[in-house]
């Protein structure tokens, strides 16, 4: 427990959101929480058997870490991405998009372990406490691809448009070595497939009346090889109407509109715009970090000239 308030101190210091810092803390509390007392993840996790007297576990799941591995990762994941995606999109909207995000992708877990009982008549899908921040991280990972895609990381030359595609196929890969993959795998799947509905479809930005990302760059077959997405775009679109409702298409490429939710798709203007506005915050941020750490030496220097 002591390891989880030190990975939370750690990385609770300047640079960070107040919304992320809050957040944090809310991942620290649940954590210490089932492990002060244990009873408590019976209502607080994702237990399938136990959702329909309990459907409050849909929501409070999502920030239920059970190791002290996973409350530090998603603290970390949390304040880093979320000092990106916020000057971005604003407070509130990031707090709709964790909550809608969230609330989807247990959903849709809970679907899938009924299901998989069901084909299986193993009771562990049926009785194992499901939890975590990942889906969500997952989310910001598809944010991040929309804001900054051609960012690269550092030494490893990724652009940030291969962020999510690279998590999915490690989290794949892992799922065939580590010991219970249904509690993990399927809400970082979930969280990414809901990150993009919500992104692509859902999702107003405030100087704009349209809705979501219809972008070419952000389609769903975007997330994978070019060689794929041929086959990828047929079951993407089939999975789109189902979600969503029927949609109808102009002849003015990527002007949708959808039934459900009025004005849908930007043009394509707007969606570079949100980018460079994603680059332009990243850059500044940069700027000003590097220019906060010049300050100390300045000053150093400054003091040392003084004192000759």
């Amino acid at each position: 427990m002591s390891s989880a308030l030190l990975a939370g101190r750690a990385v609770l210091n300047g640079g960070f959101t107040k919304l992320c810092k809050g957040l944090a803390v809310v991942l620290v509390s649940g954590y210490l929480t089932v492990h002060i007392i244990p009873a408590t993840i019976s209502y607080l996790a994702l237990i399938p058997a136990r959702t329909i007297p309990f459907p409050l576990n849909l929501v409070t799941s999502g920030y239920i870490e059970q190791s002290v591995y996973g409350v530090f990762i998603s603290i970390v994941g949390l304040l880093f991405m979320g000092r990106l995606l916020e000057p971005i999109w604003g407070s509130r909207e990031l707090v709709k998009f964790i909550f809608v995000v969230n609330f989807l992708t247990s959903l849709c877990v809970f679907v899938t372990e009924i299901s998989l009982y069901y084909m299986r008549k193993e009771e562990s899908y049926l009785y194992m406490p499901i939890s975590g921040f990942h889906g969500v991280l997952a989310s910001f990972l598809v944010g991040i691809k929309q804001i900054v895609p051609d960012q690269e990381l550092p030494f490893l030359r990724i652009k940030a448009r291969w962020f999510p595609s690279i998590m999915l196929l490690l989290a794949i890969a892992a799922s065939f070595f580590i010991p219970e993959p249904a509690a993990y795998t399927p809400i970082l799947v979930f969280g990414t497939y809901m990150g993009w509905i919500y992104l692509r479809f859902i999702q107003r930005m405030p100087e704009t009346q349209f809705r979501g990302d219809t972008s070419d760059d952000f389609s769903l077959a975007s997330f994978f090889p070019e060689f794929l997405r041929p086959i990828i775009n047929p079951i993407a679109s089939a999975f789109a109407r189902t979600l969503c409702g029927p949609f109808e298409t102009s002849n003015d490429a990527h002007d949708y509109t959808l039934k459900d939710f009025g004005m849908l798709g930007s043009h394509p203007i707007d969606a570079t715009r949100r980018r460079e506005r994603g680059a332009r915050a990243l850059e500044e941020r940069l700027a000003a970090e590097k220019m906060a750490s010049a300050r100390p030496a300045e000053d150093s220097q400054r003091e040392a000239a003084d004192t000759v």
